[in-house]
């Protein structure tokens, strides 16, 4: 306490000095830019901007030291000089082997996401890490000379999923090599050799490997891919209009679409072809008009994540867009069966011959967007599904109708025109389909609907007929026995139990119409192969117990349902489907094990039966060892034993003493347990051929997968048959709950004519339920035959309008209403 108390003292009697210093010169003028707040903004340009001389000692009129807070702002606002660094050499930086193959494979593949396989996870590298970790909500971090964010391995399907949806086109880079035949190799101190596995976008997402066929994501919508392409003409009056070609492939389910229109300024015939398919990617083919790219564009908006590519069409002149197509179908032999039953709701099918042909007769611009879409598809693999021939159709034909844009948007077809979705639409309102693919089919019939009226009264006859059966009896009470025989009872099941019972197991099973594509494009797991041919067998053989037969008597009327029936139950698609599933053993596909999934007989799989046998050898080899360590410790009872995944493995005591050489693996209290390097010797053998195994079974298991192609198109046949069932179902349930009548369409010689007794919108009254009124419709081409509809705002105009538009929809579309006479 006196020490302080001294010091102040002394300063206090400190002597004056003579003359007070010089004023320090002003501080110079400050560039630097600090973010503050307004108060210390304030504070800082106060105490920059400042002249003053300091403050002195009341005492000792030396300067006052400046505070804390000051000498803070000194140093926070003095201008940095720049420190002169030697001049570093330009020496290029160095990656590490996995760095360089990145290197590699993003020169390769410049517009792809990369996931690269590392261990347990996939990681991004550079700029691919910061899309991923703003998409994926993931860390990303510098990690040597990239940035780099990473996701485990059993999340792939999640994530790809999630990056696919925000628009990127994403590629899985897995290493090409296992750690056992590496190790054999003569490039066993090279880093694993990696090459780009799977590439996935919006289209492509559902056929591709290890993430299709799976319930999320996409889901059962359509995922078209849609070609554009187009030519300038000019109209007699000296404005130019624009010829369009479009090419739209469902890569999923095999779906081929094309067409060539012309087209006005407004592009609503292109607008009615996007509304109609929603495609899921777009690929235009430069050239393109600013009305074309802006209606495109404007679909591919942020809100829908459509992914768009660009392709040039120069290589295409003087007819090389025909030779591209015609190199694939002339390297492409794909077998057709010869059995197969054709119908005018099903695409036929074709033999490779009727495909070339079809392709000439192509318009010119259709071919061009289909060899674009050829060239797009070959860096999936894909290209295969246009060769298939099971789908190929135009997009609009002569026997049906092309609803237009403004006929869909307005009517409310697809969609309703408050948030786009399905609900509160005519689809949403007619759709009573069980199955995924009938609901796609059903979307189809809605918006392109009849107007050939022999297949009009086809279509009506068989809802008919499915609506009659819900009546005349209820489900199994009303089963009819035919007794042929005194002593067997033969009992046939009633149509509408048959089809409802059909159609409810097939919607519980996976969607089996993308499942047959993807066993087509050879990506579809074990388990998915066996689920969709016993979906498809099962279905087949309940049908078949309708006896529908040429032979048979039977009481079904319309040859459409018929047809229909037996398609799907055709004795081929059966006896096919039931072979392939004989070579197959049903509790390893369940389990994934590939090395026990193909029963391989003699003359079939001979590498599978070589392999076997190898791992058979190193497996007996191995087991048999214990005898000689039995007779080298003397222990008789000494057995190989398994802990934690490590097996073959020796526990001896802790005083038992072993050689120098055996390896010890963990320990207890009481034992350690080792391996003997003849134990590692012959482990490592095994683990080869294990590995050879399971590379022999998976070429294999492709190769079984290559061989259904033979029969794709029957099977495709098949589910498009139980597709057109589960539509003609779906219609007479909505007759029956709804209370629809039958309409009835006069002769082509008789005058045009549309009479609507006690008419009801279809949408609004299942809004308003009991409350709303019917309206009558009496129009004749010999007599009234045109209305003008006037009233107050609010009165139901538009609504009566609309409510006559779409009870013709839906009776061309061949569901029942409360139509008494149409034509068309």
């Amino acid at each position: 306490m006196g020490k302080q108390k001294q010091q102040v003292i002394s300063r206090f009697f400190a002597p004056k000095p003579k003359s007070p210093p010089p004023p320090p010169p002003p501080p110079p003028k400050i560039s630097a830019t600090v973010t503050f707040s307004p108060a210390k903004r304030r504070l800082t340009s106060n105490f920059t901007t400042s002249r003053k001389h300091p403050k002195l000692s009341p005492h000792t009129q030396n300067p006052v030291p400046p505070s804390l807070h000051q000498r803070f702002l000194q140093k926070l606002l003095e201008p940095s000089t720049p420190q002169q660094h030697p001049a570093s050499s330009s020496k290029p930086p160095t990656y590490t082997p996995l760095e360089q193959q990145v290197l590699d494979l993003k020169a390769k593949h410049p517009d792809v996401l990369l996931m690269v396989e590392v261990g347990y996870k996939y990681r991004f590298f550079g700029q691919d890490a910061e899309h991923a970790s703003r998409v994926l909500g993931i860390y990303a971090h510098m990690d040597h000379n990239f940035l780099t964010a990473s996701i485990p391995t059993f999340r792939l399907n999640v994530h790809v999923r999630r990056l696919v949806t925000a628009g990127y086109k994403v590629g899985v880079v897995k290493q090409t090599e296992t750690a056992a035949i590496k190790a054999h190799g003569s490039n066993r101190s090279a880093p694993f050799e990696r090459g780009l596995s799977a590439l996935y976008t919006k289209a492509t997402l559902e056929a591709a490997p290890d993430l299709g066929g799976a319930e999320d994501g996409c889901g059962g919508e359509s995922n078209y891919l849609l070609c554009v392409v187009e030519k300038s003409v000019l109209d007699e009056k000296g404005g130019v209009d624009a010829r369009i070609g479009i090419v739209a492939v469902e890569i999923s389910t095999g779906d081929v679409v094309f067409g060539e229109f012309c087209d006005g300024f407004l592009r609503s015939a292109l607008e009615a072809v996007v509304l109609n398919l929603s495609p899921a990617e777009l690929l235009l083919g430069d050239p393109l008009s600013k009305q074309t790219e802006k209606l495109l564009l404007d679909f591919a908006g942020p809100a829908s994540n459509v992914r768009v590519e660009r392709f040039s069409r120069d290589c295409f002149i003087d007819g090389g867009a025909l030779a591209e197509v015609m190199t694939l179908y002339e390297n492409m032999h794909i077998d057709s069966p010869s059995d197969s039953i054709l119908s005018n709701d099903l695409t036929e099918n074709r033999s490779q011959k009727l495909i070339i042909k079809e392709v000439m007769n192509m318009p010119d611009l259709a071919v061009q967007a289909l060899a674009l879409t050829i060239r797009h598809l070959k860096e999936f693999g894909f290209e295969r599904i246009l060769c298939s021939g099971a789908s190929i159709r135009p997009f609009s034909s002569n026997t049906e109708m092309t609803l237009s844009a403004n006929a869909l948007q307005q009517l409310e077809v697809l969609k309703n025109n408050s948030d786009g979705s399905e609900i509160g639409s005519l689809l949403q309102i007619m759709n009573r389909t069980l199955t995924i693919f009938g609901s796609r089919l059903l979307r189809h019939w809605v918006s392109h609907p009849l107007c050939d009226q022999t297949l009009i009264s086809a279509r009506l006859h068989a809802v008919s007929e499915i609506a009659q059966s819900m009546g005349s009896c209820n489900s199994v009470k009303n089963l009819v026995r035919v007794e042929e025989d005194p002593d067997v009872a033969i009992v046939q099941p009633e149509l509408a139990y048959t089809l409802s019972l059909v159609l409810t197991t097939l919607g519980r099973a996976p969607d089996i119409q993308r499942g047959i594509t993807r066993i087509f494009h050879c990506t579809a797991t074990p388990s998915e192969f066996v689920a969709v041919i016993q979906a498809i067998l099962s279905a087949g053989k309940q049908l078949q117990q309708l006896n529908i037969g040429e032979g048979n008597n039977n009481t079904l009327r319309p040859n459409l349902l018929k047809k229909l029936i037996l398609t799907a139950s055709s004795d081929s698609v059966i006896g096919n489907a039931a072979k392939m599933l004989s070579s197959l053993n049903i509790d390893s596909a369940d389990l994934g094990d590939l090395t026990k999934l193909i029963i391989a007989s003699e003359g079939q799989f001979p590498e599978v039966i070589r392999a076997r046998e190898a791992f058979k050898l190193a497996v007996e080899k191995l087991d048999s060892m214990i005898d000689f360590y039995r007779k080298r410790l003397g222990m008789k009872n000494l057995e190989f034993i398994s802990i934690s995944g490590t097996t073959h493995l020796i526990e001896l005591s802790t005083d038992v003493k072993v050689p120098s050489n055996w390896v010890k693996v963990n320990s207890t209290k009481k034992t350690i347990r080792y391996h003997p390097p003849e134990v590692l010797t012959a482990l490592d053998k095994l683990s080869l051929a294990k590995e050879e195994l399971t590379v022999a079974c998976r070429a294999a298991w492709n190769s079984f997968l290559t061989e259904f192609s033979k029969h794709y198109a029957e099977f495709q046949a098949a589910v498009q048959a139980l597709a057109a069932l589960d539509c003609l179902h779906s219609l007479a349930i909505l007759s029956r709950n709804k209370g629809y009548v039958c309409p009835v369409f006069v002769d082509d010689h008789e005058p045009v004519q549309i009479q609507i007794s006690s008419g009801r919108h279809p949408v609004l009254e299942t809004t308003l339920q009991d409350n709303f009124v019917p309206n009558d419709t009496n129009m004749h081409a010999d007599g009234e035959y045109c209305q003008i509809v006037t009233g107050p705002n609010m009165g139901g105009k538009s609504c009566y309008i609309r409510q006559v538009a779409l009870i013709v929809i839906m009776a061309q579309v061949e569901s029942m209403q409360c139509v008494l006479y149409f034509c068309r």
